[in-house]
């Protein structure tokens, strides 16, 4: 599988990328694929030199929930947060807008998963610039001052926070769910047809449906403007549930193997003295 054509290498058009693939025996293929993961994070946690972030961001029902949930499962309970960012507390509306991000990072050792990330700030802000009002900064005193150069300054923001992270150990990774709109549809549909689902559906689900053209601009502005080398953007089809999964898993493997992760080894003196540690716990 060929994995870079998934990477933003230089500027995009969104609609030429597939928002379906299907993958043979997706599924099983991702169990193996698990196991290496968790091994991977347990390895980087004994080292104590990196964390992980991954960014996830896509439409409503694009499968975030379900992906970190099958991607992960094999993880160390301890050793990966996931972190949801909802409509901004009136707490953290007094703060800047990336505060709320920063306080959630992954300790050394540790992966974070934000689901929805920091760029709303850029996204359903750039959709709804009213909810700007709400962080009361002081230069905007109307919707004039919500241009395309206020986001792409905040992009800009964006791009010097996650080259601060990454110069002091934290790999971050982004990922943006690519949906048809066809798809959201169907989901949307399976949401009202079974009762068991029914508690997922919000009516705002359709109104910010009717916006679909604005979200994908938008997504594809900030794409082209925050996709870096260490801190990159993959495209991935996610009409299919079970190969998107496995994409995913497959890219982060391939990522985080770059980084050479090693356990550290017992101090020389320690070394000497295993064998009669040995004795001592044998003889006991």
């Amino acid at each position: 599988m060929n994995l870079e054509k998934y990477k933003v290498n230089s500027k995009i058009q969104l609609e030429s990328f597939n928002t379906k693939e299907v993958i043979g025996d997706a599924e099983k293929a991702l169990k193996k694929l698990r196991k290496k993961i968790s091994k991977l994070q347990n390895v980087m946690y004994a080292e104590g030199k990196y964390s992980v972030l991954i960014c996830l961001q896509g439409m409503d029902t694009s499968g975030k929930d379900s992906l970190i949930r099958e991607v992960f499962k094999d993880v160390n309970a301890s050793g990966v947060e996931v972190t949801s960012f909802k409509v901004p507390t009136e707490l953290e509306l007094k703060h800047d807008f990336m505060w709320r991000h920063y306080i959630a990072l992954p300790a050394k050792g540790k992966m974070g998963i934000f689901n929805r990330t920091h760029y709303e700030n850029v996204l359903v802000t750039r959709v709804h610039p009213g909810y700007v009002f709400g962080e009361n900064i002081p230069a905007v005193k109307s919707l004039e001052n919500l241009d395309d150069a206020f986001y792409h300054d905040r992009m800009e923001r964006i791009n010097d926070f996650e080259s601060h992270l990454a110069k002091n150990g934290t790999i971050v990774l982004k990922f943006f769910l690519n949906l048809s709109k066809d798809e959201q549809k169907s989901r949307l549909l399976r949401r009202l047809n079974i009762p068991e689902k029914n508690w997922k559906f919000s009516e705002g689900d359709l109104k910010e449906r009717k916006l679909w053209d604005k979200y994908q601009f938008c997504y594809e502005d900030l794409l082209n403007r925050t996709s870096k080398e260490n801190a990159p953007w993959f495209i991935l089809p996610a009409d299919d549930k079970p190969s998107v999964r496995l994409i995913l898993a497959k890219i982060l493997l391939k990522e985080l193997k770059k980084y050479n992760f090693k356990e550290p080894t017992l101090p020389v003196k320690v070394q000497e003295q295993v064998k009669e540690f040995k004795n001592q716990l044998n003889n006991e």
